[in-house]
């Protein structure tokens, strides 16, 4: 399989528009070594397909699909190769940009040369669907335009797969974090507000499991990461009192549904752990962590550790 990091920022993306902290003010001057960075996204697509899958919908889906060419292919008047869209959460920075394929559509066989709405394929946990049709009406909003052909997301393994995007295989686990600040069950989560995905590549075998959003390691969490090929997980904080430190906020990481990589306990830690020919990629990066600054402490210690920052474009094989 072949993954493209679409984007690899927290929600507001790097710099943030509103945001002076060190990090974005120091990029905007050209006064730190960092990469800009749009909001959170892969795609995944097999070796021998165009198609793949889409992973979260950010509000940057246009411009993350103009600088990735495999996203237009340009094989008829109307194109994408996006054969399917999977939500790992309902978050704002991973929903808003379904509003963007609103476009979606097909030929109509009974009126030559002309379109008709084709649904969107789209997998989410009912937890999320919930949300997506209520607290934040995406869905209910996308059936004036092409509407959504929505699958459940089975929360025990079950593994599903994406027609379009042949020989590869998904199965969710419910992850410990936060639902969106407008879910009715923001404060007492159900299982399903937040998964992590483990992808497999049916020919050769070979895993992925991505959680962009994580907020503790529970046992089955750990023996998904240990037995993917390359983990990718969540980066937002490298510190649980990041936001409060740098002024930005009141809360801590942990509180609002992220695992901070430094300290006791901590993502770097856990990462320590897995296998040595595990490859370790940090995603959803806050405008705030230090590990922006390639010439930092932090990133000094992370590449001590093996673990890479994703950037935006990166492309892994599997």
């Amino acid at each position: 399989m072949r993954i493209t990091v679409l984007g690899s920022a927290a929600g507001g993306g790097f710099p943030q528009w509103n945001c002076n902290c060190r990090n974005c003010a120091g990029l905007r001057a050209g006064t730190l070594r960092a990469q800009a960075r749009t909001q959170s996204s892969i795609f995944i697509r097999p070796d021998q397909g165009a198609d793949g899958v889409l992973f979260n919908a950010s509000p940057d889906l246009l411009a993350q699909i103009r600088a990735n060419s495999e996203l237009q292919p340009g094989r008829g008047l109307r194109d994408s190769a996006i054969a399917g869209v999977v939500l790992m959460d309902g978050q704002i920075d991973h929903v808003t940009g379904l509003f963007m394929l609103r476009e979606r559509s097909r030929p109509a066989p009974e009126r030559p040369g002309g379109r008709a709405p084709d649904p969107l394929p789209l997998w989410c946990t009912d937890a999320v669907e919930e949300d997506l049709t209520h607290g934040n009406p995406v869905l209910r909003v996308l059936s004036h335009y092409c509407g959504t052909a929505r699958q459940a997301i089975a929360l025990d393994g079950t593994p599903f797969s994406v027609p379009g995007a042949d020989g590869l295989q998904f199965k969710a686990l419910p992850l410990d974090s936060k639902a969106a600040p407008y879910s009715p069950h923001r404060d007492s989560g159900e299982p399903g507000d937040n998964i992590g995905i483990t992808a497999i590549d049916q020919r050769s075998g070979r895993r992925l499991f991505y959680a962009p959003g994580l907020g503790a390691i529970t046992p089955a969490v750990f023996d998904a990461m240990a037995s993917a090929d390359v983990v990718m997980v969540d980066g937002t904080f490298w510190t649980d009192d990041e936001m409060i430190t740098t002024g930005v906020g009141p809360q801590r990481a942990r509180a609002i549904g992220h695992l901070p990589q430094s300290g006791p306990g901590g993502m770097l830690e856990v990462l320590g752990r897995l296998p040595a020919s595990t490859r370790k990629l940090l995603i959803h990066i806050n405008n705030t962590n230090p590990i922006l600054d390639e010439d930092s402490a932090a990133r000094a210690e992370l590449a001590r550790a093996r673990v890479e920052v994703c950037e935006d474009g990166m492309q892994i094989t599997l």
